[in-house]
């Protein structure tokens, strides 16, 4: 007979071993494949609300920060940039930003909750290009009537030092201002308003 001599308990115990080693190595095999469709934590946190600390940013500093993938600019503004700001209405095509995207709290002259910090995503609302931050009073290459502000370079549009676009300039609207808090007063939240979260 053929099963003469074959010790039924021993294969027995060999499949078992088989099956056990062959689960655990498609474990192995299957972990990385998983692994690799999660996003990465990049992309996990490009999306997540940024803490900043804005205790060390001296008057008229801008710093940059990025959320979701946007430059984000804080600036800390002077009391006369802040004084200047009331003189440019006339020139502004939105100066109390009606059709501009900002949170209800940023939807005043100086678009922020309060006036010395200014917060907003550094995209011109043309073509997305980034804006320079140009603090100068009437540089030679801008002229008399700049007071200071975000200049666009790709197609010449002009903000001021609130982000708000001047007429007559290729830009549509106000640059945008994200969702942000304070948690205490040298420490902001960009991505969040109060009571909400926008991760």
């Amino acid at each position: 007979m053929i099963n003469e001599g074959v010790d039924n308990s021993k294969r027995q115990f060999l499949t078992s071993a088989l099956t056990v080693v062959g689960a655990v190595g498609t474990g192995y095999l299957a972990v990385p494949f998983l692994a690799q469709m999660q996003p990465s934590v990049k992309a996990m946190a490009a999306g997540a609300p940024v803490e900043v600390d804005i205790s060390k940013i001296e008057p008229g500093q801008l710093i940059r920060v990025a959320w979701r993938g946007k430059p984000v600019w804080i600036l800390s503004r002077t009391p006369e940039a802040l004084a200047t700001l009331k003189t440019l209405d006339s020139q502004l095509r939105d100066p109390q930003s009606q059709q501009s995207s900002q949170p209800d709290y940023s939807k005043n002259a100086l678009r922020s909750i309060k006036p010395e910090i200014f917060v907003a995503v550094g995209l011109c609302t043309h073509l997305g290009c980034s804006p320079t931050f140009r603090p100068e009073i009437a540089p030679n290459d801008l002229g008399d009537k700049w007071q200071g502000g975000f200049f666009c370079p790709c197609h010449g549009s002009w903000f001021d030092l609130a982000g708000r676009v001047y007429q007559g300039v290729p830009a549509p609207t106000n640059l945008e201002i994200p969702p942000y808090r304070y948690i205490t007063d040298t420490l902001i939240i960009v991505g969040e308003t109060t009571g909400e979260k926008t991760a």
